[in-house]
């Protein structure tokens, strides 16, 4: 009797832990499912029966992961880069936490696949598809994941922003339009770009917060669903990028000097109903402030939506380093190697995986010494041209902070520890003198080599005399042979003395010094274009290296639009050195500094006294010039049509 007892007590025991452990189930897959600790359980559509079979089962899905990477890497050594797609997808699929195969999917769509396509269109959207994967999908399941975050990172750097792809310039521009559309021109102020980013973090993370702190909001919302749902879907009021695009694009055109001179704007009101919609709501100055608040909360949404992207991160990167242009793709290498360092770096914080913080930490590091290079954009979505870029000296002392401090994290790092990084800060500070030599800053010229003898001459480990020069003679030195191995620099020099030949020439009245800039400028286009170690023309017509360096009017178009919008200089300054500049160069830029300068102008004292079209006045044969402009605009859009067709067919 007492078995019994005993049996009939294991039993209730028993059938009570099946209730418990049942009762408890559902809470804990929830809970799974919410943190991705959890594999698919299942069947995934268009699988083999093989998968169908092993994902039912649950305890085969490792054996057949196994096998399908094993069958993977098989095809990749053969060169079957598009027959591993439907297999790296399962996995994917599968597995959606095992991180390698993510950045190996990505990894052959971005470089593989991509440069098997014959147009840089394809091959945009191959690169573009690898980013998105991962950036999208694989880093929502993995945000922990370092070697994500660094391979996406690296990706922007090199094959986004790097030289060794023939469609390098294609990505360049799309990305540099995508952006502009998608967040707009940022203010060129540091100060003032980190209030502007953080607009747009510090927007409410719902419309009904949105609506509840500005009722205005829902009115603008109302008269914008009732006006535009006559149209497409794609085209209708939603929280979404396809709407976000379309009213980027109409906020561009109104800055757009193409778009003016190619009369795209009278077309636009005549022909499209969508931007004379934009044109009445966002044009309507009594929606001014609910507009503003609702493009910035737009743009949070999309960004975190589509963009797997975290304004406030975005803003907080910002403020902590330097003035961040989103169009860059080395902004994005910055982010994604920021984020890794912040949200992934304790998971490899081992005697393994302290490598793997070191190679991302570079990667975040050499984002800075690209944006010093090359930081400062000037874009126009309706143009073919490439986006103007140019160097931009604030990240000079930014990356001097930010070394200091990868040194002293690695220094007891097991190998090189913080001294893999000095090769690198030595080579960029020596450039750096140049930059700012060369640009007329000679006082910040002489406090960078003083910093650099102090590191690396005579208070180095080994003493020696290499930075004991007088600057001039220094930066003569450092630059000899440069342009051979380093064609970049040609780039960023070009920059530098039309800057000073803009600033220091014509402000001092001293016009020589602009025309030798400008003669040492096309002196130095014209070696790079006809220079045998440059002058290769990749298959899609573009001069992979030569074209870096543009052509002398485009450089000195850019340049001296930059000079026009630096707020270092009071507006007397800029004006005076508008007035100054020879009439073809005013040409260049009247129709794209105009806006600009008269909004500026028009918050200025100078206002009350002066005539904005008298101290900003447009140049003799300035109708002309559009006219030629729009002719030639339409001539290289044409030929890359016609290209696009030939190779189509």
């Amino acid at each position: 009797m007492r078995d019994r007892f005993i049996q009939f007590g294991a039993l209730g025991g028993f059938i009570c832990t099946i209730v418990v452990a049942g009762s408890l189930l559902n809470p804990i897959i929830t809970r799974a499912d919410d943190a991705r600790l959890r594999y698919t359980d299942v069947s995934i559509e268009g699988a083999p029966p093989i998968v169908v079979l092993g994902t039912a089962i649950g305890a085969l899905r490792g054996l057949i992961v196994d096998y399908l990477w094993i069958k993977v890497n098989m095809m990749k050594e053969k060169g079957l880069f598009y027959e591993v797609m439907s297999d790296a997808d399962l996995i994917t699929k599968l597995q959606p936490r095992f991180g390698q195969v993510w950045s190996f999917h990505g990894h052959n769509m971005a470089y593989n696949i991509s440069v098997m396509t014959d147009t840089p269109e394809e091959r945009w959207n191959w690169v573009n598809a690898g980013i998105n994967l991962v950036r999208n999908s694989g880093l929502r399941h993995n945000p922990n994941d370092l070697t994500l975050h660094k391979e996406l990172a690296f990706w922007f750097s090199h094959k986004v922003d790097g030289v060794s792809d023939d469609a390098h310039l294609h990505y360049k521009r799309q990305m540099a339009k995508e952006w502009h559309l998608l967040l707009g021109r940022p203010p060129f102020e540091h100060e003032q770009r980190i209030q502007w980013i953080k607009e747009i973090a510090d927007a409410p993370d719902t419309l009904q917060e949105l609506e509840e702190e500005n009722p205005e909001v829902g009115v603008l919302i109302d008269e914008l669903t009732e006006a535009l749902a006559g149209f497409d879907r794609a085209n209708q009021f939603a929280v979404d990028k396809d709407f976000l695009m379309n009213l980027g694009k109409w906020m561009a055109s109104k800055n757009s000097m193409y778009a003016r001179a190619l009369g795209m704007i009278e077309r636009f009101q005549m022909n499209d109903p969508i931007y004379g919609t934009f044109d009445r709501i966002f044009g309507n100055q009594e929606n001014a402030q609910a507009a503003r608040q609702l493009i910035a909360f737009l743009r949070k949404k999309v960004l975190i939506d589509e963009y797997n992207m975290d304004p406030q991160f975005m803003y907080e990167l910002t403020r902590d380093t330097g003035p961040i242009d989103w169009r860059h793709p080395q902004a994005h290498a910055l982010y994604w190697g920021a984020r890794g360092r912040e949200f992934a770096e304790e998971r490899s914080n081992n005697e393994d995986g302290v490598y793997a913080i070191i190679n991302n930490d570079r990667v975040f590091i050499q984002a800075m010494q690209y944006l010093a290079r090359s930081g400062i954009m000037s874009v126009d979505p309706f143009s073919n041209d490439n986006p103007g870029r140019l160097a931009d000296e604030r990240w000079i002392k930014v990356l001097d902070k930010q070394f200091m401090e990868l040194y002293d994290k690695h220094y007891e790092t097991r190998g090189a520890g913080g001294d893999t990084f000095t090769t690198f800060h030595e080579n960029f500070m020596s450039d750096a003198v140049g930059k700012l030599y060369r640009s007329g800053d000679q006082l910040a010229a002489e406090e960078l080599l003083d910093r650099l003898d102090s590191l690396y001459g005579s208070g180095g480990v080994i003493p020696n005399l290499k930075y004991d020069l007088p600057v001039d003679i220094f930066v003569q030195e450092q630059t000899f042979g440069n342009y051979l191995d380093r064609p970049w620099l040609a780039f960023g020099d070009v920059q530098s003395a039309l800057r000073r030949g803009y600033r220091e020439g014509l402000l001092l009245n001293r016009p020589e010094l602009l025309e030798n800039a400008i003669k040492f400028s096309r002196d130095l286009t014209l070696y790079f274009k006809e220079s045998e170690n440059h002058d290769y023309v990749n298959k899609f017509s573009e001069g992979r290296m030569t074209d870096l360096v543009s052509n002398i009017e485009k450089s000195v178009r850019d340049v001296f639009s930059l000079v026009l919008t630096d707020k270092s200089m009071s507006l007397v300054d800029r004006l005076t050195i508008y007035n100054r500049a020879p009439a073809d160069q005013q040409r260049m830029v009247y129709d794209g500094m105009k806006p600009i300068l008269e909004a500026e102008f028009e918050q200025s004292p100078l206002m009350k006294t002066l005539d904005f079209n008298n101290v900003f006045p447009e140049p003799a044969g300035m109708e002309e010039y559009r006219i030629l402009e729009a002719e030639r605009d339409s001539r290289i859009k044409q030929d890359r049509d016609d290209y696009t067709d030939a190779e189509r067919r």
